[in-house]
């Protein structure tokens, strides 16, 4: 999926509302970028557009991650060029070169304003169906997580995130033992089971959060979040091994 996809016919009610309002001169400026002079973006601070309901797109996903990761870097009061290259590297892996490139323009200058992180939480919580609304915080985590460990900061602030997004402590878990090492005590956690459930419970619990997080579930927004979606999927199939060779399963 190009990025001029994403921002132009792709990019439906996070045009508007605080997401649009915190990356409106730059969206105009990367259009400006991909396509001469000429081409329109939003206006300036997103004025008198509106959030356009329906399916989220691939472009409300991305400029969503953008503004959040914007209002997790700038949590502690300070950015450094650290943290930009960290970032950088966590796109590319993602998105791929070019459209790392583009995020980090508009990344650039969502650190310079002021975020109303309560408000923007709001507008993705009711605009975006709850199995993206998963891979978002996914994205986040990985991010948190890509440089060998999760601050306890960071990871009270993605929590206030994604309670505010409406995904509950027991997704949060899941999609956060995820990025542990799948032994026994992980696995549980990723399949929202305790140690003492039924091996019938086990199986429930593996069907139910294979649905939950199937790849098809965010399809419509592109090959490379459905990739990443995959990521998730095959964490649970890996969980649910690691229980079903614990207890010698079949």
């Amino acid at each position: 999926m190009s990025f001029s996809k994403w921002i132009g016919g792709g990019l439906g009610w996070a045009f508007g509302g605080p997401i649009g309002g915190i990356l409106g001169f730059a969206i105009g400026a990367v259009m400006d970028h991909i396509q001469g002079p000429q081409a329109e973006g939003p206006t300036a601070q997103g004025q008198g557009q509106r959030p356009r309901m329906g399916t989220t797109t691939g472009g409300d996903l991305a400029m969503s991650l953008v503004v959040l990761t914007a209002a997790m870097m700038k949590a502690d009061g300070r950015v450094t060029q650290r943290e930009l290259d960290h970032v950088r590297r966590f796109f590319s892996q993602q998105f791929g070169a070019q459209q790392a490139g583009q995020l980090l323009i508009l990344l650039r200058d969502a650190l310079k304003r002021e975020i109303p992180l309560n408000d923007v939480v709001s507008q993705i919580r009711h605009n975006m169906p709850h199995p993206v609304r998963l891979q978002l915080v996914h994205y986040l985590l990985g991010l948190a997580n890509s440089d060998g460990q999760m601050h306890r900061s960071e990871f009270e602030l993605l929590k206030h995130i994604a309670h505010g997004m409406g995904i509950s402590d027991k997704d949060l878990g899941s999609l956060s033992a995820m990025f542990r090492t799948l032994d026994p005590s992980a696995a549980y956690q990723v399949l929202e089971i305790e140690r003492a459930a039924t091996d019938d419970d086990v199986k429930k619990a593996y069907r139910r959060m294979a649905m939950k997080f199937h790849p098809d579930r965010v399809a419509q927004l592109g090959d490379e979040v459905q990739k990443a979606a995959n990521e998730k999927f095959k964490k649970v199939q890996e969980a649910y091994e690691t229980i079903q060779k614990e207890r010698g399963m079949k």
